[in-house]
């Protein structure tokens, strides 16, 4: 007969969850949570309302005020949007799970905390003990969470490459621009050029371009022909290749031009970005000489894909892989369990690929730590799911000659302003061969950010393949948060 999550409180450590049958049965009213959802967005918000109907009780945390992540974000309130919907693909998707959500809130299944940034993760007696900053600066107050399993679903964030004038005012992530229009309502600019690598900059220019902004073109430094050797996985999804060619009509429809094979070399302005120098690229990226053209714009938004968020997985020690992307994802096994018993993951952190297949692993990771059989139909789901995620990151993986669009002076580091030049001398002259020495000799990754925006680029420059970050906090955290820990709680090592 299966133990009740009560008749194991004695068990030596998170260790023993790794077993279904350690979660099944109710809790008490005031004991841990069955289950921890890390993240509010598809993966986590399809987790933790699957898990709530199978029986688990689950808290739910996450940074921002509303569920639906960075993908489904939402405008202000104040703002009095009436149909937020049209600035989404897939809207019933979200709108179903969030009403699960409420209704399994109403029920006492799930705790729901928004504006909870969770900043470490430990074990706590057989549990896991989840320490967070509540609300927002300066009324942000301690709190801490106890569960026998947490399932991580904390999202990516985008990748840059840097170039001459990417720290202009006007010059923008890619993501970033469709948060603007998503959040705030507002366009980056006028006219704006949307460059970088990856499917979302389709959907980001037809997002601009039906809220009223000129897109003179679309800026790919990949090509689509990439696709080709991975025509099998296209196949196998049709209604990808029915929303690509939606996007494509799109981009027809208001006269913007595609130009694959083509990258933004440098932006120029003065106080802002006034035009953009384009030039096509070689298979390897690197600017082919005497194809440079302009284009006057007066914003530029650009991202080369995204990187799993992987800091608080790390901080615990799970396994990663390289990623056929070139970034670092987590191994999952086939319940997406990590390496680290107690603990799955689901959504971008195990690679990028999309929200759909986001909600399709959050359904399979919560049958699972449920230890209710996965419906045969969600594995093969995410087997689709997953082999064209595959084949989309390996067709827009970065080429290594893009360093040459660099020039020494270049900021690679915004954050503590370290240029090109720096780095390279960090690596040819002083013997640095990784981007953790990088760091040490030249401060590059040392801000605010902590690598986020720079770690790609000085992992490039360095030579190297990019490593995981593994550090005791995942996200800032003021002093006194750390003071107030009482000493009967675990704190994390080096803290």
């Amino acid at each position: 007969m299966p133990t009740s999550p009560s008749d194991r409180a004695g068990l030596d450590g998170p260790a023993d969850l790794d077993g279904p049958a350690d979660l099944a049965g109710p809790a008490g009213p005031d004991g841990p949570a069955d289950l921890a959802v890390i993240g509010a967005g598809p993966a986590g918000l399809a987790a933790a309302v699957t898990a709530a109907r199978l029986g688990l009780r689950v808290t739910l945390l996450d940074t921002a005020d509303r569920p639906g992540g960075q993908y489904y974000r939402h405008p202000a309130a104040s703002l009095g949007a009436a149909r937020p919907e049209a600035l989404h693909h897939d809207w019933r998707a979200f709108a179903a799970r969030e009403a699960a959500l409420r209704a399994q809130e109403a029920a006492g299944r799930v705790t729901y905390l928004p504006r909870h940034h969770v900043w470490t993760v430990v074990p706590d007696g057989g549990h896991w003990l989840l320490h967070a900053v509540a609300g927002h600066a300066p009324d942000e107050t301690r709190a801490a969470v106890r569960a026998r399993a947490v399932l991580l679903a904390t999202g990516a964030y985008e990748r840059q490459l840097p170039f001459p004038g990417w720290t202009l005012p006007g010059v923008v992530g890619a993501g970033g621009a469709q948060a603007m229009l998503k959040d705030g309502l507002v366009l980056p600019g006028r006219r704006v050029v949307v460059a970088g690598s990856g499917p979302l900059l389709l959907a980001v220019a037809g997002s601009l371009a039906a809220a009223g902004a000129t897109v003179p073109a679309v800026v790919e430094a990949a090509s689509y022909t990439a696709y080709a050797p991975q025509a099998r996985a296209l196949l196998r999804n049709p209604a990808k290749l029915a929303e690509g060619a939606v996007y494509g009509g799109a981009l027809l429809r208001h006269g913007i031009r595609l130009l694959t094979r083509h990258a933004v070399t440098e932006a120029h302005g003065t106080t802002r970005v006034e035009a953009v120098t384009l030039a096509r690229l070689g298979r390897d990226w690197r600017p082919v000489p005497g194809t440079s053209r302009r284009i006057p714009c007066d914003a530029l938004a650009v991202g080369h894909g995204l990187v799993p968020q992987l800091e608080l997985a790390t901080g615990l020690g799970c396994a990663t892989r390289p990623a056929p992307d070139g970034t670092v994802a987590l191994v999952l096994d086939a319940a997406q369990r990590t390496s680290v018993p107690g603990v799955w993951s689901a959504g971008e952190t195990g690679g990028i690929g999309g929200a759909q297949l986001a909600l399709t692993e959050g359904e399979i990771a919560a049958h699972a730590i449920a230890g209710r059989p996965v419906p045969v139909a969600l594995t093969r789901r995410r087997a689709r799911l997953r082999a064209f995620a595959g084949a989309m990151a390996a067709a827009h993986r970065p080429g290594p000659g893009w360093t040459g669009w660099l020039r020494e002076e270049t900021d690679v580091c915004r954050c503590e302003e370290v240029p090109a030049g720096r780095i390279r001398e960090a690596v040819e002259e002083l013997g640095a061969r990784d981007a953790r020495t990088v760091k040490l000799l030249t401060r590059a990754g040392m801000g605010w950010c902590q690598g986020r925006m720079c770690g790609p680029a000085v992992a490039a420059l360095a030579g190297g393949a990019p490593a995981p970050d593994r550090r005791p906090l995942s996200c800032p955290v003021p002093l006194r948060q750390l003071a107030a820990l009482p000493p009967s709680e675990p704190a994390p090592p080096g803290a």
